[in-house]
């Protein structure tokens, strides 16, 4: 039995996965079971960051598997202690928890913003405001945290006391601070604010600074904790180490994962000396979360990623993969918009033209000439490569949907 017949007739069918068997890779290549390469400009939904099977990674990985794999949280593993430090040293914050995945970094960020206040005896404080069109798991609290109703369906009744406005809307939600006072208390209901600084599935859209600055005051002025989901913007993605960099604002906690393992699955809730309060011993806990073999590899990943240089050069990059895509742009008016930030942009298609453009059909055909890339929300392309990527890859990618969109416009 091959291995599509296989995968099909024993996993529960929740992926629409393309009939494609991928078994190897290197850098920003990857080939099928046929030998057919492909450059890959998803790298794994912003995952594989430093490409695939990059050697100081694959050396971490082999070092640390022949020593220690896991010895549980009831005991100390010098990775962990090494990753962590790093964290801290690199960012605004002053604890660390480990996870297995996004959301459950997520899962932890939520809990520990209503916690902070229940410790601190505000029993009525437990209400979190999300951001329309964001995505932050597929658990039951970052579901409901979600703010796309297509990834709820089915699921009723999802959890209660997430409220969502609109994105880069300050009127909005200083509204809906101002409306969550009560004539009883003094206090804001509302523990936190919890937003990604670019929306990855919604559409690629990044905050308006402006707006991150008005959205930080708000929560100090409010005692409201801000929470920055940097599961896809964070570790280089963006052109920073952390998105929020670009801004020149802090969150009170931050979630990682993705790129933070390159591809083992890591993930991490930071937290300020404030906010880190709200968890004390048995109040959470992870039987996998950051064992020594994937935070040995994520040391590695933190060390060359978080390099001033490296870092310049995605930014260049960056800058350099959007103008070609606006020269796209200036050439078939059913393209709508190219935006992003870093390594993470999206071209948008028009959805009033006469030209409807299905991005999946688009994606479709970019498979069969060898690249790979992401359809999101029916209408948008997303790139999210290797932070490795060169720019005559970037060529070439474009130079292929060139091709492609030409035959469209006929």
């Amino acid at each position: 039995m091959d291995t599509i017949k296989k995968t099909d007739q024993n996993i529960i069918n929740t992926y629409a996965r393309f009939q494609k068997v991928f078994v190897s890779g290197e850098g920003c290549v990857l080939k099928d079971e046929n030998d057919n390469s492909y450059i890959d400009f998803l790298a794994g939904i912003a995952v594989c960051s430093l490409g695939h099977c990059h050697p100081k990674i694959t050396e971490a990985i082999c070092h640390q598997a022949s020593k220690l794999v896991h010895v549980s949280n009831l005991f100390y593993t010098q990775p962990q202690a090494e990753l962590a430090s790093l964290l801290v040293e690199k960012s605004f914050a002053d604890k660390v928890f480990f996870a297995n995945s996004g959301a459950e970094a997520n899962e932890a960020a939520i809990k520990l913003a209503r916690r902070y206040f229940q410790v601190q005896g505000d029993k009525n404080k437990f209400k979190i405001i999300t951001l329309e069109k964001s995505f932050h798991g597929r658990t039951m609290a970052t579901l409901s945290a979600t703010g796309q109703d297509k990834i709820k369906q089915g699921f009723d009744p999802v959890l209660e006391k997430f409220i969502h406005v609109p994105f880069n809307d300050i009127d909005s939600l200083r509204k809906c601070i101002d409306q969550s006072y009560d004539n009883d208390s003094k206090n804001s209901n509302i523990c936190a604010i919890m937003l990604e600084p670019v929306q990855g599935e919604g559409g690629v859209i990044p905050a308006d600074k402006d707006y991150l600055k008005e959205v930080r005051k708000l929560c100090d002025d409010n005692d409201i904790f801000l929470i920055f989901d940097e599961i896809q913007t964070g570790i280089g993605r963006c052109g920073r180490l952390f998105a929020y960099e670009e801004y020149n604002i802090e969150p009170d906690i931050m979630t990682l994962a993705k790129a933070l393992g390159n591809g083992l699955p890591i993930g991490a809730m930071l937290a300020s000396k404030k906010a880190k309060k709200g968890f004390d011993l048995g109040s959470h806990g992870s039987t996998f979360g950051g064992t020594p073999l994937v935070t040995a590899a994520a040391i590695e990943v933190v060390k060359i990623i978080s390099d001033p240089d490296f870092l310049a050069k995605c930014r260049n990059k960056g800058e350099y993969f959007k103008q070609k895509l606006f020269v796209l742009k200036e050439k078939y008016r059913f393209i709508k918009d190219i935006r992003g930030m870093g390594l993470l942009i999206a071209l948008e298609f028009e959805t009033e033209s006469d030209k409807k453009i299905d991005a999946a059909d688009i994606v479709k055909k970019c498979m069969e000439k060898g690249f790979i890339i992401n359809g999101i929300q029916g209408n948008i392309l997303r790139f999210a490569p290797p932070l490795i990527v060169e720019e005559n890859q970037i060529d070439k990618l474009v130079q292929c949907l060139d091709d492609i969109l030409a035959t469209e416009n006929q």
